[in-house]
Protein backbone atom coordinates (compact mmCIF):
# COMPACT_ATOMS: atom_id res chain seq x y z
CA UNK A 1 0.00 0.00 0.00
CA UNK A 2 1.53 3.69 -1.36
CA UNK A 3 1.41 6.09 1.33
CA UNK A 4 -1.80 7.80 -0.34
CA UNK A 5 -3.76 4.71 -0.22
CA UNK A 6 -2.90 3.93 3.47
CA UNK A 7 -3.43 7.61 4.14
CA UNK A 8 -6.79 7.79 2.12
CA UNK A 9 -7.91 4.04 3.01
CA UNK A 10 -10.79 5.18 5.43
CA UNK A 11 -12.95 6.68 1.98
CA UNK A 12 -15.10 3.30 1.21
CA UNK A 13 -16.06 3.46 4.94
CA UNK A 14 -16.84 6.48 5.79
CA UNK A 15 -18.94 7.37 2.01
CA UNK A 16 -21.10 3.85 3.27
CA UNK A 17 -21.17 5.19 6.67
CA UNK A 18 -22.08 8.76 5.12
CA UNK A 19 -25.02 7.03 2.96
CA UNK A 20 -26.66 5.10 5.41
CA UNK A 21 -27.25 8.59 7.23
CA UNK A 22 -30.15 11.16 7.14
CA UNK A 23 -29.54 13.43 6.23
CA UNK A 24 -26.57 11.51 3.77
CA UNK A 25 -22.94 13.32 4.50
CA UNK A 26 -19.53 12.76 3.99
CA UNK A 27 -16.70 14.75 5.17
CA UNK A 28 -14.92 17.15 2.93
CA UNK A 29 -11.10 15.86 3.49
CA UNK A 30 -12.41 13.29 0.94
CA UNK A 31 -12.16 15.80 -1.58
CA UNK A 32 -8.38 16.01 -1.62
CA UNK A 33 -7.21 13.06 -4.06
CA UNK A 34 -4.53 14.39 -6.53
CA UNK A 35 -7.51 15.24 -8.79
CA UNK A 36 -9.73 17.11 -5.95
CA UNK A 37 -6.26 19.12 -5.21
CA UNK A 38 -5.24 20.37 -8.76
CA UNK A 39 -9.28 21.40 -8.94
CA UNK A 40 -8.88 23.61 -5.65
CA UNK A 41 -5.35 25.13 -6.77
CA UNK A 42 -7.93 25.78 -9.54
CA UNK A 43 -10.69 27.50 -7.50
CA UNK A 44 -7.80 30.02 -5.61
CA UNK A 45 -7.22 31.64 -9.25
CA UNK A 46 -11.00 32.21 -9.67
CA UNK A 47 -12.02 35.99 -9.56
CA UNK A 48 -15.07 35.27 -7.38
CA UNK A 49 -13.50 33.22 -4.83
CA UNK A 50 -12.04 35.80 -2.49
CA UNK A 51 -10.39 34.22 0.33
CA UNK A 52 -7.06 33.14 -1.33
CA UNK A 53 -6.14 36.42 -2.48
CA UNK A 54 -7.51 38.33 0.47
CA UNK A 55 -5.44 36.16 2.49
CA UNK A 56 -2.50 36.43 0.47
CA UNK A 57 -2.73 40.24 0.32
CA UNK A 58 -2.88 39.80 4.56
CA UNK A 59 0.24 37.56 4.23
CA UNK A 60 2.37 39.77 1.91
CA UNK A 61 1.86 42.94 3.88
CA UNK A 62 1.93 41.63 7.44
CA UNK A 63 4.78 38.93 7.36
CA UNK A 64 7.42 40.01 9.32
CA UNK A 65 5.04 40.88 12.00
CA UNK A 66 3.83 37.28 12.04
CA UNK A 67 7.22 36.41 12.21
CA UNK A 68 7.84 38.55 14.78
CA UNK A 69 4.93 36.53 16.63
CA UNK A 70 6.35 32.85 15.43
CA UNK A 71 9.83 33.82 16.63
CA UNK A 72 13.14 32.39 15.38
CA UNK A 73 14.66 28.98 15.20
CA UNK A 74 10.74 27.75 14.65
CA UNK A 75 9.75 24.57 14.17
CA UNK A 76 6.56 25.01 11.84
CA UNK A 77 4.10 22.70 11.16
CA UNK A 78 1.62 23.42 8.53
CA UNK A 79 -2.18 21.76 8.62
CA UNK A 80 -3.79 20.94 5.37
CA UNK A 81 -0.21 22.28 3.36
CA UNK A 82 -2.11 21.86 0.02
CA UNK A 83 0.39 23.47 -2.54
CA UNK A 84 2.83 25.15 -0.27
CA UNK A 85 1.84 28.99 -1.73
CA UNK A 86 1.54 30.81 1.41
CA UNK A 87 4.04 28.84 3.12
CA UNK A 88 6.42 30.70 1.07
CA UNK A 89 5.24 34.28 2.34
CA UNK A 90 5.98 33.45 5.93
CA UNK A 91 9.31 31.27 5.63
CA UNK A 92 10.80 34.79 3.29
CA UNK A 93 10.34 36.70 6.90
CA UNK A 94 11.20 34.11 9.43
CA UNK A 95 14.38 33.84 10.69
CA UNK A 96 16.04 30.75 10.75
CA UNK A 97 13.33 28.40 11.21
CA UNK A 98 14.83 25.28 12.12
CA UNK A 99 12.38 22.54 10.67
CA UNK A 100 9.01 22.66 8.58
CA UNK A 101 6.27 19.82 8.48
CA UNK A 102 3.64 20.18 5.64
CA UNK A 103 0.88 18.02 6.83
CA UNK A 104 -1.84 16.92 4.12
CA UNK A 105 -4.06 13.82 3.41
CA UNK A 106 -3.37 13.98 -0.30
CA UNK A 107 0.15 12.34 -0.16
CA UNK A 108 0.71 12.29 -3.54
CA UNK A 109 0.26 15.87 -3.98
CA UNK A 110 1.96 16.59 -0.71
CA UNK A 111 5.55 15.36 -1.49
CA UNK A 112 5.89 16.25 -4.39
CA UNK A 113 5.23 20.09 -3.66
CA UNK A 114 7.53 19.44 -0.41
CA UNK A 115 10.65 18.30 -3.03
CA UNK A 116 9.51 21.52 -4.68
CA UNK A 117 9.85 23.66 -1.73
CA UNK A 118 13.00 21.96 -0.29
CA UNK A 119 14.62 22.22 -3.52
CA UNK A 120 14.04 26.23 -2.79
CA UNK A 121 15.54 26.24 0.38
CA UNK A 122 17.79 23.86 0.60
CA UNK A 123 18.88 25.07 4.30
CA UNK A 124 15.50 24.15 5.43
CA UNK A 125 14.71 20.43 6.85
CA UNK A 126 11.38 19.81 5.50
CA UNK A 127 9.27 16.57 6.53
CA UNK A 128 5.78 16.02 4.72
CA UNK A 129 3.71 13.97 7.05
CA UNK A 130 0.33 12.75 4.79
CA UNK A 131 -2.15 12.18 7.93
CA UNK A 132 -5.44 13.41 8.86
CA UNK A 133 -5.28 16.40 11.47
CA UNK A 134 -8.87 16.50 11.41
CA UNK A 135 -8.17 13.49 14.46
CA UNK A 136 -5.72 12.80 16.65
CA UNK A 137 -2.05 12.66 15.10
CA UNK A 138 1.52 11.51 15.77
CA UNK A 139 3.93 14.48 14.98
CA UNK A 140 7.48 14.21 14.76
CA UNK A 141 9.85 14.23 18.23
CA UNK A 142 10.52 17.72 18.83
CA UNK A 143 14.07 19.85 17.93
CA UNK A 144 15.93 19.91 20.21
CA UNK A 145 17.30 23.55 21.36
CA UNK A 146 15.70 26.49 21.23
CA UNK A 147 13.23 25.81 18.61
CA UNK A 148 9.56 25.93 19.66
CA UNK A 149 6.49 24.65 17.60
CA UNK A 150 4.36 27.01 16.24
CA UNK A 151 1.38 25.78 13.72
CA UNK A 152 0.64 27.40 10.37
CA UNK A 153 -3.19 26.61 9.36
CA UNK A 154 -4.29 29.07 6.22
CA UNK A 155 -6.98 28.89 3.64
CA UNK A 156 -10.00 29.31 6.44
CA UNK A 157 -10.29 25.44 6.16
CA UNK A 158 -10.69 25.54 9.76
CA UNK A 159 -14.25 26.61 8.49
CA UNK A 160 -15.01 23.01 7.51
CA UNK A 161 -15.36 21.81 11.05
CA UNK A 162 -18.52 22.71 12.76
CA UNK A 163 -17.61 24.91 15.72
CA UNK A 164 -17.67 22.04 17.83
CA UNK A 165 -15.38 20.32 15.29
CA UNK A 166 -13.20 23.03 15.71
CA UNK A 167 -13.31 23.72 19.22
CA UNK A 168 -11.89 20.10 19.69
CA UNK A 169 -9.13 21.18 16.93
CA UNK A 170 -7.87 24.23 18.69
CA UNK A 171 -7.83 21.84 21.90
CA UNK A 172 -5.76 19.55 20.07
CA UNK A 173 -3.45 22.48 19.05
CA UNK A 174 -3.08 24.01 22.00
CA UNK A 175 -1.77 20.32 23.58
CA UNK A 176 0.14 20.06 20.28
CA UNK A 177 1.86 23.52 20.31
CA UNK A 178 2.41 24.01 24.22
CA UNK A 179 4.73 26.88 24.20
CA UNK A 180 4.21 28.61 20.88
CA UNK A 181 1.13 28.98 19.05
CA UNK A 182 -1.04 29.43 16.12
CA UNK A 183 -1.03 31.31 12.78
CA UNK A 184 -4.90 30.58 11.51
CA UNK A 185 -6.98 32.50 8.50
CA UNK A 186 -10.31 32.28 9.82
CA UNK A 187 -13.22 33.77 6.96
CA UNK A 188 -15.65 36.19 7.87
CA UNK A 189 -19.05 36.70 8.06
CA UNK A 190 -20.27 38.99 4.97
CA UNK A 191 -22.82 39.75 2.18
CA UNK A 192 -24.55 36.37 1.44
CA UNK A 193 -24.21 37.66 -2.58
CA UNK A 194 -20.50 37.50 -2.29
CA UNK A 195 -20.87 34.15 -0.78
CA UNK A 196 -22.90 32.71 -3.25
CA UNK A 197 -21.18 33.90 -6.07
CA UNK A 198 -17.63 32.36 -4.49
CA UNK A 199 -19.19 28.75 -4.12
CA UNK A 200 -21.07 28.65 -7.86
CA UNK A 201 -19.01 30.67 -9.65
CA UNK A 202 -19.24 31.11 -13.41
CA UNK A 203 -16.92 28.57 -15.00
CA UNK A 204 -18.13 25.69 -13.11
CA UNK A 205 -15.25 24.74 -11.00
CA UNK A 206 -16.20 24.66 -7.99
CA UNK A 207 -18.87 22.31 -9.41
CA UNK A 208 -16.06 19.91 -10.82
CA UNK A 209 -14.29 20.09 -7.65
CA UNK A 210 -17.84 18.88 -5.71
CA UNK A 211 -18.62 15.92 -8.20
CA UNK A 212 -14.70 14.58 -8.51
CA UNK A 213 -15.76 13.09 -5.05
CA UNK A 214 -17.90 10.97 -6.89
CA UNK A 215 -15.51 10.28 -9.51
CA UNK A 216 -13.26 9.61 -7.01
CA UNK A 217 -15.52 6.56 -5.32
CA UNK A 218 -15.96 5.69 -9.24
CA UNK A 219 -12.35 5.09 -9.56
CA UNK A 220 -11.34 3.91 -5.81
CA UNK A 221 -13.71 1.52 -4.93
CA UNK A 222 -15.86 0.82 -8.25
CA UNK A 223 -18.85 2.34 -7.45
CA UNK A 224 -21.18 3.41 -10.32
CA UNK A 225 -22.61 7.01 -9.66
CA UNK A 226 -23.60 9.15 -12.89
CA UNK A 227 -21.85 12.21 -12.55
CA UNK A 228 -24.49 13.73 -14.55
CA UNK A 229 -27.25 12.57 -12.53
CA UNK A 230 -25.97 14.87 -9.67
CA UNK A 231 -26.25 18.53 -9.67
CA UNK A 232 -23.99 20.75 -7.15
CA UNK A 233 -25.72 22.87 -4.78
CA UNK A 234 -24.00 25.33 -2.95
CA UNK A 235 -25.85 28.60 -0.38
CA UNK A 236 -25.29 30.39 2.44
CA UNK A 237 -27.43 29.41 5.67
CA UNK A 238 -27.38 32.56 7.71
CA UNK A 239 -28.54 30.79 10.74
CA UNK A 240 -25.55 28.52 11.08
CA UNK A 241 -23.22 31.45 9.32
CA UNK A 242 -22.60 28.91 6.92
CA UNK A 243 -22.20 27.88 3.25
CA UNK A 244 -23.51 24.42 2.83
CA UNK A 245 -21.95 22.14 -0.39
CA UNK A 246 -24.46 19.44 -1.76
CA UNK A 247 -24.48 17.01 -4.34
CA UNK A 248 -28.15 16.95 -5.36
CA UNK A 249 -29.65 13.88 -7.16
CA UNK A 250 -31.19 15.32 -10.12
CA UNK A 251 -33.39 12.12 -10.44
CA UNK A 252 -34.57 8.84 -8.65
CA UNK A 253 -31.68 6.33 -8.63
CA UNK A 254 -29.56 3.65 -7.57
CA UNK A 255 -25.87 3.58 -6.59
CA UNK A 256 -23.83 0.85 -6.20
CA UNK A 257 -20.82 -0.14 -4.11
CA UNK A 258 -18.75 -2.38 -1.55
CA UNK A 259 -21.88 -4.45 -2.32
CA UNK A 260 -24.38 -2.02 -1.10
CA UNK A 261 -27.06 -0.76 -3.27
CA UNK A 262 -28.06 3.24 -2.21
CA UNK A 263 -31.64 4.86 -3.23
CA UNK A 264 -31.60 8.41 -4.23
CA UNK A 265 -34.84 10.10 -4.63
CA UNK A 266 -35.26 12.53 -7.16
CA UNK A 267 -33.95 16.13 -5.06
CA UNK A 268 -32.16 14.14 -2.27
CA UNK A 269 -28.51 15.40 -1.08
CA UNK A 270 -25.12 13.86 -0.23
CA UNK A 271 -24.34 16.39 2.20
CA UNK A 272 -20.33 17.25 1.35
CA UNK A 273 -19.23 20.38 3.10
CA UNK A 274 -19.62 23.25 5.04
CA UNK A 275 -17.48 26.36 5.25
CA UNK A 276 -18.14 28.25 8.28
CA UNK A 277 -17.79 32.10 8.82
CA UNK A 278 -17.11 33.99 11.67
CA UNK A 279 -17.14 37.37 13.07
CA UNK A 280 -13.54 37.86 15.31
CA UNK A 281 -14.64 38.43 18.32
CA UNK A 282 -16.66 35.17 17.68
CA UNK A 283 -13.50 33.38 16.57
CA UNK A 284 -11.07 35.12 19.74
CA UNK A 285 -13.95 33.69 22.22
CA UNK A 286 -13.72 29.75 20.66
CA UNK A 287 -9.85 30.01 20.52
CA UNK A 288 -9.57 31.07 24.46
CA UNK A 289 -12.63 28.31 24.76
CA UNK A 290 -9.81 25.57 23.89
CA UNK A 291 -6.81 26.81 25.90
CA UNK A 292 -5.66 29.56 23.68
CA UNK A 293 -4.75 33.16 24.07
CA UNK A 294 -5.02 35.54 21.03
CA UNK A 295 -3.22 37.89 20.76
CA UNK A 296 -2.86 39.82 17.42
CA UNK A 297 -5.39 39.53 14.63
CA UNK A 298 -5.09 41.24 10.92
CA UNK A 299 -7.45 41.69 8.38
CA UNK A 300 -8.11 43.41 5.23
CA UNK A 301 -9.85 46.85 4.57
CA UNK A 302 -12.96 45.47 3.93
CA UNK A 303 -13.06 43.45 6.34
CA UNK A 304 -13.37 39.81 4.10
CA UNK A 305 -11.14 37.52 5.93
CA UNK A 306 -8.88 37.19 9.11
CA UNK A 307 -5.47 36.09 10.16
CA UNK A 308 -4.91 35.13 14.07
CA UNK A 309 -1.62 34.98 15.98
CA UNK A 310 -3.58 32.43 19.25
CA UNK A 311 -0.36 31.79 21.51
CA UNK A 312 -0.62 28.10 22.84
CA UNK A 313 0.29 28.98 26.99
CA UNK A 314 3.17 26.13 28.26
CA UNK A 315 2.44 23.31 29.90
CA UNK A 316 2.34 24.55 34.09
CA UNK A 317 5.56 22.93 35.54
CA UNK A 318 4.88 22.74 39.63
CA UNK A 319 7.86 24.28 41.78
CA UNK A 320 9.99 21.45 43.00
Amino acid sequence: MTDERAADSGFGQALNEGLLREPRQVAPKFFYDQQGSALFDRICELPEYYPTRTEFAILRQHAGEMAECLGAHADLIEFGAGSLQKIRLLLGALRQPARFVPIDISAEHLHAEARRLAAEHPGLAVLPLAGDFSAELVLPPPLAGSARRVGFFPGSSIGNFTPAEALQFLHRCARWLAGGGLLVGVDLVKAPALLHAAYNDSQGITAAFNLNLLARANRELGANFDLGGFHHHAFYEPRLQRIEMHLLSARAQTVQFGGERFEFAEGQTLHTENSCKYTVDGFQALARAAGLQPQAVWTDAQRLFSVHWLAAPAPFTPAT
